[in-house]
C-alpha cells in the first residue's frame, strides 16, 4: 500500500473480536493505526504493551484497530487467537484475517506491520517489525496533532 492511499473497506473477516468497525467509523474524526500482528510471533507479543499503552493513553484521540494474520496453519484456530488476545490485553477491535483478505488488500507481507492513517483516512506512515517503535509514536504524536 503507497503513502497517501485511502484506507480500505474493512471486509472479509472471519470474525471479528471486540467489536467490529467499518471504513465510515474511521474516518473524519480520529487518525487510525492499524495493527497486524499474528499470535506466535514473538516481536509482535514484544511489541503489544506498547501498543495497548498508546491505545490507552489516546483512547479519545486514535482508533486502533488490530488484524491477526495467520503465518501458518497453526495460527487458524479462533479459540487460540482469542486466548492469546485476551493474555496479551489486546480489547481494541480485532479483525481476524485467516483467509488473508484484508491482509492482500493491504499488500502486507509482515508482523508486526504498523499503518497510520490521519484523519481523512489517508495513509501516512507504514513501518514493520519490532524495532524503532520510537518512530512510529512519534509519527503518531504528528498526526494527532495536525489540525
Amino acid at each position: 500500500m503507497k503513502l497517501r492511499s485511502e484506507i480500505p473497506e474493512l471486509n472479509g473477516a472471519t470474525k471479528w473480536l471486540n467489536s467490529k468497525v467499518t471504513k465510515n467509523d474511521l474516518i473524519g474524526e480520529k487518525p487510525t493505526l492499524v495493527h497486524f500482528w499474528s499470535m506466535r510471533c514473538n516481536l509482535c507479543k514484544e511489541a503489544m504493551p506498547k501498543i495497548n499503552k498508546y491505545r490507552d493513553v489516546y483512547k479519545d484521540r486514535l482508533n486502533v484497530i488490530s488484524v491477526h494474520t495467520p503465518r501458518s496453519e497453526k495460527d487458524l484456530n479462533i479459540n487460540e487467537i482469542i486466548q492469546v488476545a485476551e493474555e496479551h490485553d489486546i480489547s481494541q477491535p480485532i479483525f481476524i484475517d485467516n483467509e488473508m483478505k484484508l491482509t492482500d488488500v493491504f499488500e502486507n507481507e509482515y508482523v508486526p506491520a504498523y499503518y497510520l492513517f490521519d484523519r481523512e483516512g489517508k495513509l501516512r506512515h507504514f513501518q514493520a517489525g519490532g524495532s524503532s517503535m520510537k518512530t512510529l509514536f512519534k509519527r503518531v504524536e504528528r498526526i494527532l496533532n495536525e489540525g
